[in-house]
């Protein structure tokens, strides 16, 4: 039995039917690879058995404290049943993109069942009619609950459960897995109780850290070496998400993202992706009119795991900074300049206050107070009135080398977050084997036009990699420009355009 942390415990609390709070790779295979071109479900079912054992994520399942007076604990499921978490289905044809964006969507908008381990692999079949991708092609669409995984520990059990070549690796650790039965509610209170008396002790603790990260905060706002990331502007994402969600995403050249990261020069990858995001919401909401004149702020999540606790136990080791995206600024490279230097300003905040304040926070918070805070933030719907950001961007880089499923090799490795009520645009970043997909999924009263949120997405990508081409080249009477607040104006949006562009669309 192993207690949440408090971190771990908002995602128990804070989800409502229509905010599912679990994480999602998603992957698309090439069968040809495997042996006689052929993988069967059965196939999967017994790569499962076999790898299960390397994560304790798969079987173990929640069990609350009564009255909720603590932290949950994770215990290993003596009922667990494998057939029940892994599911088998198929696309009808032709088997589209449009049609596997639905599907996911859907799918992703159902809760898990708490009461179970808290996650399900659905394998999809009839993926024909996909750009690039060989007809016959299956997906594996794997969700689990946040307060299991981040994003990095995500990864490693997808690791896990993969081989590096085509031959199949037969694994023969031995799994002397045993299921437990659940504690009685005495036990489960008695801990609670015992709990209360290290709270004082960890706020004491927390006290002088929080008064050496003021301190250092109140330096950097005094120089004006920081910059504030309040949300200004209400839109459209920030309001009161329903079950319902839109689900689609393109994919870039990994070289074409370096190539314009290195001829702007002095900034990173992350920096080129959050300036495409910027672009994209620009031009989405200048179709609206609905563009504010201040720069939207995104929240990004960070990586706190340490090598000491890189292993795939599971649970959240994040933090998280914000940033503006620079929507007011209509050339591209202008933007991203401006967004590299908020970024390296705001890390230097993140180092000064400690990233990982806000989780040693909640930790120390006493865990009957904090789960019913949690609760009456949900139920009221106060983080829908009071949003800290306009959208989520994460990034989490995955292996740069070709991974296989019972000898299928995985040609797209995409992502699904969590939308959030006040953040309703969640937006993920996989980089896998030479290429970079970045993939959104929403509320669908947000966005009715998914087709043409990634247009969009398009758009700003091309936009930046012209823009990155021309300078590049040389040009006769160069003139010197400002970037300075671009006019509401539409942008030209060519709504003919497919949405499975053999360069920036669908997996290629």
């Amino acid at each position: 039995m192993k207690q949440l942390s408090q971190f771990d415990s908002i995602f128990v609390y804070n989800e409502t039917t229509s905010t599912p709070l679990h994480i999602s790779p998603i992957l698309i295979y090439d069968p040809s690879t495997a042996p006689d071109g052929i993988v069967r479900f059965k196939d999967i079912l017994a790569k499962f058995k076999e790898r299960i054992h390397k994560s304790p994520v798969f079987r173990r399942k929640l069990v609350r404290v009564p009255f909720n007076l603590d932290s949950p604990y994770w215990i290993e499921d003596k009922n667990f049943d494998l057939e029940f978490h892994i599911r088998h289905i198929a696309l009808p044809q032709p088997g589209d993109w449009r049609q596997f964006c639905i599907l996911l969507a859907r799918l992703h908008s159902r809760p898990l069942d708490l009461n179970r381990p808290p996650w399900e692999a659905y394998i999809i079949e009839g993926l024909d009619n996909i750009n690039g991708m060989p007809s016959g092609c299956f997906a594996m669409y794997l969700k689990i609950h946040h307060s299991a995984i981040d994003g990095a520990t995500g990864n490693q059990i997808i690791e896990a459960l993969h081989d590096l070549d085509p031959n199949s690796v037969i694994i023969t650790d031995p799994d002397n897995w045993e299921g437990e039965e659940e504690p009685s509610s005495y036990t489960l209170l008695k801990n609670a109780y015992l709990g209360m008396f290290k709270s004082p002790q960890k706020v004491t603790r927390l006290v002088k850290q929080v008064i050496n990260s003021r301190r250092e905060e109140n330096k950097g706002y005094a120089g004006k070496a920081f910059e504030n990331h309040g949300v200004k502007d209400r839109i459209r994402f920030n309001n009161t998400v329903t079950p319902h969600r839109v689900f689609g995403g393109l994919r870039m050249e990994l070289q074409d993202l370096k190539q314009i990261k290195n001829t702007v020069g002095d900034c990173t990858l992350n920096d080129v992706l959050l300036s495409i995001v910027g672009g994209a919401m620009r031009n989405y909401l200048l179709e609206k009119n609905e563009l504010p004149e201040s720069s939207l702020v995104a929240g990004v999540p960070i990586s706190t795991r340490t090598k000491e606790n890189s292993n795939a136990d599971g649970g959240n080791e994040v933090a998280g900074m914000r940033l503006h995206l620079r929507t007011d600024i209509e050339d591209p490279i202008e933007r991203l300049k401006l967004i590299h230097s908020d970024a390296t300003t705001t890390k230097a905040y993140a180092n000064a206050v400690g990233v990982e304040l806000l989780s040693t926070i909640v930790n120390s918070i006493p865990s009957g107070l904090a789960s019913l805070g949690m609760r009456v933030a949900a139920n009221t719907g106060l983080t829908s009135k009071t949003p800290v950001f306009h959208t989520i961007v994460t990034n989490v880089p995955g292996p740069q080398f070709p991974m296989y499923m019972c000898g299928a090799k995985a040609m797209t490795w995409l992502g699904a977050g969590a939308p959030l009520d006040g953040a309703g645009l969640f937006h993920t970043v996989n980089s896998y084997f030479g290429s970079v997909f970045l993939t959104f999924i929403c509320c669908r009263e947000m966005i009715p036009d998914p087709d043409f949120y990634h247009q969009c997405i398009n758009n700003a990508y091309r936009d930046l990699l012209n823009a990155a081409e021309a300078l590049r080249k040389p040009v006769a009477d160069k003139t010197s420009s400002t970037s300075k607040v671009a006019p509401k104006k539409k942008p030209p949006v060519n709504k003919a355009a497919s949405k499975v562009s053999a360069t920036a669309d669908s997996p290629k």
